[in-house]
């Protein structure tokens, strides 16, 4: 492994499996909050559980709704 940039990758996927798992994180939010479960993440190594917030009687996040047409 290596500390370059993903731009430089001489694989052409390469920089874009990082799109894909942040639409993939997004994705795996939305699921969480309608199906009220919570989210399994790892930070500085310890494993943590987030549940989804509820306010105004319908389940919501902190961050709008993945836009999958644009690819980002």
């Amino acid at each position: 492994m290596n500390d370059r940039p993903l731009h430089e990758a001489q694989n052409p996927d390469l920089p874009r499996s990082l799109v894909a798992l942040r639409r993939a994180a997004r994705r795996a939010r939305e699921i969480a909050v309608q199906t009220d479960t919570e989210l399994v993440v790892v930070r500085n190594g310890v494993i943590q559980y987030i549940r989804p917030e509820v306010t105004g009687g319908a389940p919501s996040l902190r961050e709008p709704p993945a836009d999958y047409e644009s690819g980002q």
